[in-house]
């Protein structure tokens, strides 16, 4: 007999979304065909800059947009045909709060469940279980208003899960958090999703965030799927290592690229502020021969360094620049022949 193969969770098909782009101007394209699909029980991450889409396909796929085209299935549900079921289906933490702070943590999460239709008794007694998960189990009968940052997001996820749904969106859910507070919520998350046994979309600016919480990973650029595939699958894809340099003060950031543009074990160079970055296929080859030609050139060097591929090469490889948390980069992309 041969093998069922289990639907996606999640599936996104050719989704087309624009925007008026204001007087006299084109519209914008936020999303420019995205297809992708999240098997049951994975953690898929949607990887990019902000403004690169990934909100634009999470509000559809959540049924709070309408594409302009394509559609999309949760849980075997059609968005467009059936949005009421589909909401019935999933938890969606949003990039904002959405609790009252004048509320306990409690009552928030006991509301929430009411919404959702559940009986006062479960509602209540899943609050309870939640406060316990995410370590809030002791501020649970303070008002939100008195909680930390991290608390207040770890307090929006409980939300997320009160009805237990089947696919959960988790849209930027560490932004704003600082380092101490965000490892938490990542570490919180893992459990969270080998607890419940459910689907999660995350979506994230973060490279260190999707390499450590998704399975599998869709990176987006203005609103296309550039590649698919898990953090591993796509690091070890590039071959090689990346070399990395940076420059001394007042070092000629020109000079410098004119003196790597004649390294021939080194390709695709870039500069971000005094960092040069490029790629080799042997690292421990390629920099001897790259502080031997800064020197030539009597350029100083703070530091270098060589480094196995990383998601940021991964993006920089299938994209053209560089990945940037504030949108699109900044950064310069070079190549020997305009450097030279």
């Amino acid at each position: 007999m041969a093998r069922s193969i289990e639907s996606p969770a999640i599936e996104a098909r050719e989704l087309v979304k624009t925007y008026p782009g204001g007087r006299g101007k084109p519209r914008i394209h936020a999303l420019d065909s995205v297809s992708f699909a999240a098997e049951p029980g994975s953690i898929f991450g949607l990887l990019g800059p902000n403004g690169a889409g990934k909100s634009t396909s999470v509000k559809i796929l959540s049924t709070l947009s309408r594409p302009d085209s394509g559609g999309a299935i949760i849980a075997g549900i059609d968005v467009l045909k059936h949005p009421d079921r589909v909401r019935k289906t999933i938890g969606f933490v949003a990039q904002k709060a959405v609790t009252d702070p004048m509320d306990t943590g409690r009552e928030n999460l006991v509301l929430a469940g009411r919404l959702q239709g559940m009986r006062g008794s479960d509602a209540k007694a899943r609050a309870t279980q939640l406060l316990e998960r995410f370590s809030l189990a002791d501020s649970g009968d303070r008002l939100v208003k008195t909680y930390s940052g991290g608390m207040a997001r770890k307090l929006d996820v409980a939300i997320g899960l009160m009805h237990h749904p089947q696919v959960l969106f988790l849209d930027e859910p560490t932004t704003g958090l600082d380092p101490e507070a965000r490892a938490e919520m990542w570490a919180e998350l893992e459990s969270m999703a080998k607890t419940e046994q459910m689907t999660v979309l995350l979506t994230t600016h973060y490279l260190e965030e999707a390499d450590r919480l998704a399975s599998q990973l869709a990176i987006v650029d203005h609103g296309r799927i550039v590649v698919t595939g898990s953090p591993d699958e796509l690091k070890n894809g590039l071959r090689g290592d990346a070399v990395f340099v940076e420059l001394a003060p007042e070092t000629d950031l020109d000079a410098a690229l004119r003196a790597l543009s004649r390294v021939s074990a080194l390709s695709e160079v870039l500069v971000d502020g005094r960092t040069l970055r490029g790629r080799a296929d042997v690292g421990a080859v390629a920099l001897p021969q790259v502080l031997g030609a800064l020197d030539d050139a009597n350029l100083g060097v703070a530091s270098a360094t060589v480094a196995r591929p990383s998601l940021d090469d991964v993006y920089l490889k299938y994209t053209g620049h560089a990945f940037s948390v504030a949108g699109p980069s900044t950064s310069s992309w070079t190549t020997k022949e305009n450097a030279s």
